[in-house]
């Protein structure tokens, strides 16, 4: 089992003195060291939309969001709708349910204002483990093990760890919390993810810009781009499906309401078959249906084809003009509609 340096205080002085040097500018980030706190409504945004998302895209949205709802009394009193039309292109939109779903408990239950704790913080609906100790360390100062995919690759090549993800997070954790101090946790949680994200990166990692090569036992083994082993992934599956455009003599798109619970849950979207290996394709009504092409779109979890057929005529819909479906819809659904629109 890896052991901890003996002097991570030099470890430590390395990095931070590195960070408040190359801390990158991000629009939701306090200035290393200056000592103020950064607001929690701004840090816990910021980690909700970058849990399935790059910074680069997730800025634009961030920066609107924070425009419309500077408070988090202002994103708990938004309608749902709404915020789903703001969140399209940001992935799962079960992450938006719940960001609602926090805010309104913030909101109602805390005045407004956000625990100051990981306890606090995790009993909130929609916060996770992640999530509450980045609020706490950044927010609030706390000492909290703060473990993204950056920090996990960091400490994987730090120590050498020779057990393969996702096996390993169990002591990737334990390492990444044997050098934790009081000292400036959040400037420190922020430093390690920075360190990944622009030296400590997953190809062609930059050691000779890296501050800490001294205790890197990746480094040491002149193989560092090894770490962090993986385990082989299974090759995700694709499935098949149908959606269907069908637009009234106003020009204007049937959409349908998708069910609560399951992918896309409670969003607007187009009427579409099962998504499987053999798809039902029946069309939500009779109409002179016509082939429009096809798209491809990747989930999580696997990656779908869509045939698009497009028709006019009547229906039970939610009936909406193009430019309305375009700007509300999720991002599949959009592809599909702009396939069937030519």
């Amino acid at each position: 089992m890896p052991s901890v340096p003996s002097d991570v205080p030099a470890l430590r002085a390395a990095l931070l003195d590195w960070y408040d040097v190359h801390a990158r500018p991000l629009v939701w980030r306090t200035l290393p060291g200056v000592g103020t706190p950064s607001d929690p409504y701004r840090v816990w945004l910021s980690e909700v939309m970058l849990q399935q998302t790059t910074t680069p895209h997730a800025t634009p949205y961030f920066l609107e969001f924070t425009r419309r709802w500077p408070t988090v009394s202002d994103l708990a009193a938004v309608q749902d709708s709404e915020l789903m039309a703001a969140w399209a292109g940001l992935g799962y939109y079960a992450r938006a349910r719940n960001l609602l779903a926090c805010a309104r408990a913030v909101a109602r239950d805390h005045d407004g204002v956000f625990p100051d704790t990981e306890e606090g913080l995790l009993a909130l609906p929609g916060v996770g483990a992640y999530t509450a100790a980045a609020v706490a360390a950044i927010a609030f100062g706390r000492a909290a093990n703060v473990v993204d995919g950056n920090v996990e690759r960091v400490v994987s090549r730090l120590f050498a760890v020779e057990t393969p993800v996702p096996a390993a997070r169990p002591e990737l954790r334990r390492l990444a919390g044997s050098l934790i101090r009081e000292d400036r946790p959040g400037d420190w949680a922020q430093a390690l993810m920075d360190l990944g994200a622009t030296v400590c990166r997953p190809k062609s990692p930059l050691c000779g810009d890296c501050p800490i090569t001294r205790w890197c036992a990746g480094y040491a083994s002149g193989q560092p781009e090894r770490y962090p082993l993986k385990t082989r992934k299974a090759e995700r599956p694709h499935r098949h499906g149908f959606a269907w455009v069908l637009r009234d003599d106003q020009g204007r798109v049937g959409l349908v309401r998708r069910p609560d619970k399951g992918l896309l849950g409670g969003m607007v979207g187009l009427p579409t078959s099962d998504w499987s290996s053999t798809p039902d394709a029946a069309p939500p009504v009779p109409a002179d249906w016509r082939e429009a092409g096809a798209i491809e779109h990747v989930f999580t979890h696997f990656s779908l084809t869509l045939t698009v057929r497009e028709a006019t005529g009547q229906g039970e819909f939610i009936w909406a003009p193009v430019e309305e479906a375009l700007s509300a819809l999720p991002t599949v659904f959009r592809k599909a509609l702009e396939r069937a629109l030519g």
